[in-house]
């Protein structure tokens, strides 16, 4: 690689780590802390009930053994696991604006990332297309943030499709424990959208069940709306399928924009009927306002 080119590399990820960690260590602190702290458990002891002591902890095997009521007894993980589980498809490259998917997503996982090492949690990897193409174990430490922000920015995946069922594969046998877990992609499904839809849901259902699972969508406006310019070709970035729409006709672009809404709306509600939280994000918007956001929903709802 020339020189110009890592200097320019370097440049970028130094760019992202100075508006992170800003975020990290400022507006995302708390948050991150009050919804991800303590949200993880290990068994202590058993012990003889006391009043005040939550009913839902009571040991009923070991209640009806003695006679006496016992609860079990739990103390918090001081350490976390964080795994972010990128798509690197030909489509994250898409952007209308001043950043693509890609890059959005990219800031996204860096500003995670720095809150995690902040609050002395581990921060592991994984690239994904048609295949599994990088993995980074979890490690502490901002160099090791570093790498990771630097291999999601400039990493060159070998293949141009969306393959999670292969990626969350991957992350069941490579995860042993439970792991607050980001997956961050456009999740434009490929082929048949509803197939691919079923496809996915099952691969979901597992993750979710074994870890803390948060899907992050990340979506361009040109992708929901076509600007009036006439004849366009759209072509498919990961198949190469190409359709050619009047976007000067009403019905076409009502159409278009109904199909993708439509779709949108039954990703979001198969995730959300699963126990999956989802972040919807847009690359003409600030992340960090909706972020922040999904953090005191999420917040508000752990505590009921």
């Amino acid at each position: 690689m020339e020189a110009a080119a890592i200097k320019e590399i370097l440049k970028k990820v130094r760019q992202i780590e100075v508006r992170t960690r800003r975020m990290a260590d400022s507006s995302l602190a708390g948050s991150y802390h009050s919804v991800f702290k303590g949200r993880g458990m290990n068994f202590d002891e058993v012990r003889e009930y006391v009043p005040g002591d939550e009913i839902r902890a009571i040991d009923w095997n070991v209640t009806a053994r003695t006679g006496t009521p016992h609860v079990k007894k739990f103390t918090e993980e001081r350490e976390l696991t964080i795994m972010l589980l990128i798509d690197l498809s030909a489509s994250g490259s898409f952007g209308s604006g001043r950043q693509s998917k890609r890059e959005v997503m990219a800031e996204l996982a860096a500003a995670l990332a720095f809150s995690a090492i902040r609050n002395s949690d581990k921060v592991g990897l994984i690239l994904f297309a048609d295949a599994v193409e990088l993995f980074i174990a979890p490690e502490k430490g901002r160099s090791h943030v570093l790498r990771v922000i630097r291999e999601i920015l400039f990493f060159q995946p070998q293949g141009k499709g969306t393959n999670f069922s292969k990626a969350l594969d991957f992350f069941s046998r490579v995860a042993k424990r439970k792991c607050v877990t980001f997956l961050l992609s456009d999740f434009c499904l490929p082929g048949d959208f509803d197939d691919a839809l079923q496809a996915l849901r099952p691969k979901l259902q597992i993750a979710g069940r074994r870890h803390d699972l948060i899907a992050v969508s990340v979506t361009d406006p040109r992708e929901q709306v076509l600007p009036k310019a006439g004849w366009i070709t759209l072509e498919d970035a990961e198949s190469g399928e190409q359709v050619l729409l009047n976007t000067n006709d009403e019905w076409t672009v009502r159409a278009y924009a109904t199909l993708t809404a439509d779709q949108r709306e039954r990703f979001a509600r198969t995730v959300r009927s699963l126990g999956i939280d989802l972040l919807q994000l847009f690359t003409d918007k600030p992340y960090l306002v909706a972020l922040m956001g999904f953090f005191r929903a999420r917040s508000r709802r752990l505590a009921r």
